[in-house]
């Protein structure tokens, strides 16, 4: 029974030093992002562009500029990112765009965003709001639906 209880001890010891090294680790993370976007908000700028096309693409097939792709860490690169490619002024540009944007973003309409560099990060409808479009519901609450339309008939 003794060593049973070293080998527990052990074990709640390394999970003990496990849960506080990842608590100090999201600290540090946060306080880079926090530092990230006040300096994003620091640099943007409102911009009117009429968005040509939305993509969900991999970095590497974005057509974003090889000095991005360059920056971004391996295990980042195949991911899908949000990419809007858009007039702004005469010259088309492949832009990022958060996610949250890119949901409301409209195709072939022109629009006033807020951009930091190549990354869009609010829109505004230029003539007018823009449409928000209907959440998707997810499978239980379909059936959920379903089944309270059958009980009323």
């Amino acid at each position: 029974m003794d060593t049973l209880a070293i080998v527990l001890l052990v074990i709640v010891l390394g999970l003990l030093a496990a849960f506080a090294g990842l608590y100090f680790f999201t600290q540090r993370m946060e306080k880079k992002q926090n530092a990230q976007r006040t300096q994003m908000e620091q640099m943007s700028q409102v911009i009117s562009m009429l968005v040509i096309d939305k993509k969900r693409l991999r970095i590497k097939d974005s057509g974003l500029p090889q000095a991005v792709i360059d920056q971004t860490p391996k295990y980042l690169r195949r991911s899908k990112v949000a990419v809007v490619k858009a007039k702004v002024g005469p010259k088309v540009t492949v832009m990022m765009c958060d996610e949250e944007v890119f949901d409301i973003l409209p195709v072939k309409k022109e629009v006033r965003a807020v951009v930091s560099g190549i990354y869009i990060s609010a829109v505004k409808g230029l003539r007018g709001s823009l449409e928000v479009p209907e959440k998707k519901k997810g499978f239980f609450a379909r059936m959920k639906q379903k089944a309270l339309a059958s009980r009323r008939s």
